[in-house]
């Protein structure tokens, strides 16, 4: 673990004892230790709000799955095409004998 968020959880762990020791009222106590857990969870959700890539190199890495994926689908598109010019081809010869 990281050594500011275990002294954080030090420090609330110190403090929650103390608010429910000092603070006779029970609900004031148990708000403020409620409080510390709420900060305590964003600090460690927070510990590694930098530590994302950039936008250009997940756009990069977007590019090269799309890369791959038209790359291993080229048989399929190649198929589809020749079946789309057999199709045309017939439309042709189907529109030309309708035109005699």
């Amino acid at each position: 673990m990281n050594t500011r968020l275990v002294l954080a959880f030090a420090v609330w762990a110190a403090v929650s004892v103390v608010a429910f020791l000092a603070i006779p009222d029970v609900i004031v106590s148990l708000g403020m230790v409620i409080f510390g857990a709420v900060l305590l969870l964003v600090l460690v959700m927070a510990r590694d709000w930098d530590a994302h890539s950039s936008f250009e190199e997940r756009e990069m890495l977007r590019a090269r799955r799309r890369k791959a994926r038209w790359e291993r689908t080229a048989g399929s598109r190649a198929r589809d095409r020749e079946r789309w010019e057999a199709h045309q081809a017939r439309r042709a010869t189907r529109a030309a004998d309708e035109q005699r």
